[in-house]
């Protein structure tokens, strides 16, 4: 549904992407991962045809996103950073410049997640927390009753409330009508609790890209005690770092491989411990903490 061929990508001098590729199929809901600056609002805007990269190609139902027809655009559903709207309108009279524009347009969708925010429906945009701002754009949105849905920092200024029911009524959407979602968040948690999928990308490549699930059974976060100062650089055993005598780092190893290891590299340790990552305890080890 969604393709990322071979891009690549620069600011002036500054490589934001090489080569990079990844797909996202029919029915998943994606969440890209990444620290600022790695390239998350770019890739989003690369797919919208917003930004040209200086290699490759990004195409959405089959079609190149630069060349795209009218028809298939309306099977698109997109969030921007920010939630913009137009703000002097209040929600009625804004779902009634949106439908025509939509032949699938579900009006119902819109004013059920409305009635959840007991928002006035004669209430300005204008007069909204950013929260309930959100919430009016993701109604939109799914009023449109699109295919494909690209929501880029989706939980922007939200407290945790309007998050969570951002995350349930999204995925319950998502999930009922088989659509395809790909999403960026600064808030690992909600990609956790929402996402089919998830690409973690540093700076300039993808580090790991894997359904959620597999990756949480797959990798751990691993400690141990030391009185000396260790520098470990095997790359299976990510980002170590040292604080005191602790010791932490994240691997896809068993236990008795991370043992091997550093056997073999003759570091001294005890208390070596082995706990299951949250998605948040996966992000930073792979990509490290600074």
């Amino acid at each position: 549904m969604i393709e990322f061929n071979d891009i690549t990508h620069y600011y002036g001098k500054r490589l934001i992407y090489e080569h990079l590729t990844f797909s996202v199929p029919e029915g998943r809901i994606m969440g890209l991962l990444g620290k600022n600056g790695t390239g998350k609002t770019t890739a989003i805007n690369i797919l919208n045809g917003f930004l040209k990269p200086q290699q490759g190609q990004c195409r959405i139902l089959g079609h190149d996103v630069r060349q795209m027809p009218p028809e298939v655009r309306q099977r698109i559903g997109m969030l921007i950073e920010g939630h913009v709207q137009y703000s002097f309108m209040n929600v009625r009279q804004i779902e009634r410049f949106y439908a025509p524009f939509y032949p699938r347009w579900n009006k119902d969708v819109y004013y059920q997640l409305i009635s959840l925010l007991h928002i006035e429906e004669k209430q300005p945009l204008s007069h909204m927390s950013c929260g309930q701002r959100s919430q009016v754009a993701l109604g939109l949105i799914l009023a449109q009753d699109p295919d494909v849905l690209i929501l880029d920092d989706f939980s922007l200024g939200l407290d945790p409330g309007y998050r969570r029911l951002f995350c349930e009524y999204l995925h319950d959407f998502a999930k009922r009508g088989s659509k395809t979602v790909f999403l960026t968040s600064h808030i690992v948690q909600d990609m956790e609790r929402l996402v089919d999928d998830c690409i973690i990308l540093d700076y300039g490549h993808i580090v790991t890209q894997m359904p959620v699930k597999q990756l949480l059974d797959t990798i751990r976060v691993y400690t141990f005690t030391t009185d000396k100062e260790t520098h470990l650089t095997d790359a299976d055993l990510y980002h170590p770092s040292q604080l005191h005598d602790r010791v932490e780092f994240v691997s896809f190893l068993n236990e008795n491989e991370v043992a091997a290891r550093l056997a073999a590299q003759g570091v001294a340790y005890d208390h070596l411990e082995a706990r299951q990552a949250s998605l948040e305890d996966a992000f930073i080890g792979l990509t490290g903490k600074y």
